[in-house]
């Protein structure tokens, strides 16, 4: 285990995701000195619900704390980039939720400064990080799988089904012009790229938005919460519940994946295949403690995570025994467990399994081919 306890760090955001930050961290043994809210008195209430000693007044407050060294930014999309660099200039680490901001420009621009300095810069692609993803990580780059020809597979979500459903991400000035696409399509092409090796080179996108008219609560609402407003206005929503790609890729693999967050019963469905010239393998993100592995002349595997029948790079991101299941908080400490560990160590890894800004910033042009795409109607090439 990483020596963790002498560096502390802040939390800017207090909804959902936020939280599992900064119990994630806590696991690890980091000190979260504090928290920074929507406003102060959000951030305090949050403090004093979690445990932590202190909330801040605003980011000046927060980078003027000497006791911080990294700074986790959970705040919605429209944020990411101004708090990223000041964050940076303050010469704090920093881990930036996805996307890492809105546009490409502002992701080219953050790419520059995390080359320019010595800091630690990690976007938040926790998906990697479950264990048999790793393996799967692994097995690609030792050509268990042979040639990567296929890849395949599906992000479902049910979570605003309803007209009544409301978040943030919703508005396109919040989070972007790409919504279901944005929030968890980039999640899918992350950690495709991230176990295959591969890049998309172009893509076929169609994007549809089927709830076109929303009750929008006059009062703030978190991120999967059931509490509905009793008063709301409706409101016209423009950015995407699903989107279905085809995509190229640099080797000449061919790949396919549905995005939706309007799938009645798929509460986090992310699943994946990857057929390859001598075998396949596939995982479902609500069954994630288990690893299809396909053959065609010998009997198909289950592999279940242990770390005892893993390979290296498995085995080094699994933290309980087989058969106790590691779930989505679990990939968040085995994340940070690494960005930490190079945060210690004073320097990045040479080949980090975590997504760097550079990677972040390759998702964003990943998004700009899918929205060119879908208005074009036509194959676009992702820059370069």
């Amino acid at each position: 285990m990483v020596k963790t306890n002498a560096i502390g760090a802040a939390v800017i955001g207090t909804g959902f995701i936020g939280t599992v930050h900064a119990q994630a961290l806590r696991r690890l043994g980091v000190d979260v000195v504090g928290l920074l809210g929507s406003s102060a008195e959000r951030g305090a209430r949050a403090a004093e619900a979690i445990g932590v000693a202190k909330a801040y007044e605003d980011l000046d407050a927060l980078l003027n704390d000497p006791a911080v060294q990294v700074v986790h930014v959970t705040s919605p999309n429209q944020f990411h980039h101004s708090q990223v660099k000041a964050i940076m200039a303050a010469g704090r680490h920093v881990v930036c939720e996805k996307p890492l901001t809105m546009t490409s420009a502002e992701s080219a621009e953050l790419v520059d400064l995390a080359a320019a300095s010595d800091l630690i810069t990690a976007v938040n692609y926790n998906i990697r990080f479950y264990p048999l993803n790793q393996h799967a990580r692994q097995m690609a780059a030792d050509g268990d799988l042979g040639d990567i020809r296929l890849i395949s597979g599906h992000y479902m979500q049910d979570w605003l089904l309803h007209d009544t459903d409301w978040n943030w991400r919703l508005e396109a000035d919040k989070g972007g012009l790409l919504r279901a696409f944005g929030d968890i399509g980039t999640h899918w092409i992350d950690l495709t790229s991230f176990i295959t090796g591969l890049k998309v080179t172009s893509v076929m996108a169609e994007l549809s938005t089927f709830v076109k008219t929303r009750q929008r609560p006059v009062g703030p609402v978190e991120t999967f919460s059931q509490e509905r407003s009793a008063e709301t206005v409706p409101a016209t929503i423009e950015t995407d519940d699903t989107a279905l790609l085809l995509l190229r890729y640099d080797n000449g693999a061919r790949g396919s994946v549905v995005i939706s967050q309007v799938s009645p019963g798929r509460k986090n469905a992310l699943q994946w295949q990857t057929d390859g010239s001598k075998s396949a393998a596939a995982w479902d993100s609500e069954t994630p403690d288990h690893l299809w592995i396909g053959h065609r002349d010998q009997p198909n595997r289950i592999l279940q995570r242990d770390a005892s029948l893993m390979n290296a790079r498995g085995a080094a991101a699994a933290s309980l025994p087989g058969g106790h299941v590691e779930g989505f908080a679990d990939s968040f400490f085995a994340l940070f467990r690494e960005i930490y560990g190079a945060v210690a160590a004073g320097k990045a890894p040479e080949n980090p399994g975590y997504a760097s800004f550079a990677d972040g910033h390759y998702e964003m042009l990943v998004c700009d081919a899918v929205l060119r795409s879908a208005r074009e109607g036509c194959w676009v090439d992702v820059a370069q």
